[in-house]
């Protein structure tokens, strides 16, 4: 069976409620995985899903316990929470770095999907940082240097770009939910764009060493994905056949120039 790791997307919040001369603290603990997680077991694929906090410390900093996976998923996570584990950032003790880690699992053959989110690819103020890592150079898009963020709170719709191409097999070219935000990037040369949005790449597909890459430029659920995308019935189809090319082998050294073929 095809398995997935994916990292990220949680997140706390803290309130702080006042009533005249009293203030009170309450908090509470998300996750926005779920719709993701249900449309790839739909597809007979397995997850194992390391939250923020749980990423953070125990994300693989072993190669061997990466290529467990086929697919590796970075979704709202960012740079720091991979690169400055405790031991690194509070006990200034050297630790390997694990995107690093990711760069040679995907030059080994892996797969890596980087999904949108305020911590992803540059971010919030840039805050994400994926621009100044080694991931840079796997990804299939640059980045660019601040604060990448295209919020469309009107909405803006996704086209089909590639009809043709297997991810998005049986999907509608033109009857796509909005989205209301993406990333803006710009894809690399030898690489694909299935899917765009306002004449930008949603969902670009490259190759990387002996691996395959995947950036999609908006979120897998909430914010920038309105309860309408996620309750569409292609969005299963979207991210089980996402998945489903990413873990599929390259089949000749042509993959890196021709992304469309499994």
């Amino acid at each position: 069976m095809t398995k997935i790791l994916l990292a990220g997307e949680s997140w706390s919040v803290t309130s702080h409620h006042t009533k005249g001369f009293d203030t009170f603290v309450t908090s509470a603990y998300e996750e926005g995985a779920g719709p993701f997680i249900d449309a790839i077991n739909a597809a007979g694929i397995d997850v194992d899903f390391l939250p923020n906090h749980v990423a953070a410390q125990t994300f693989p900093s072993n190669l061997d316990v990466l290529k467990e996976y086929d697919v590796c998923v970075l979704s709202d996570i960012g740079a720091n929470t991979l690169q400055l584990p405790s031991a690194v950032f509070e006990h200034s003790q050297q630790q390997t770095d694990r995107l690093e880690v990711i760069r040679q699992y995907v030059d080994g053959g892996g797969a890596l999907l980087m999904v949108g989110g305020y911590l992803s690819f540059q971010g919030i103020q840039a805050m994400a940082n994926y621009r100044n890592t080694v991931l840079a150079e796997v990804l299939p898009v640059e980045m660019e240097i601040g604060d990448d963020r295209e919020e469309k709170p009107a909405g803006t719709t996704p086209v089909v770009a590639d009809p043709t191409h297997p991810i998005v097999r049986n999907l509608s070219e033109t009857e796509w939910p909005a989205i209301l935000g993406y990333h803006r990037l710009t894809p690399k040369d030898n690489t694909q764009t299935p899917i765009t949005v306002d004449g930008r790449p949603l969902l670009t597909l490259g190759a990387y060493g002996a691996g395959r890459t995947a950036a999609f430029a908006t979120d897998m659920a909430p914010h920038w994905l309105p309860p309408a995308f996620m309750q569409w019935e292609g969005y299963n189809a979207l991210f089980g056949q996402l998945v489903a090319w990413l873990a599929a082998p390259s089949t000749s050294s042509d993959d890196r120039s021709n992304p469309s073929g499994v």
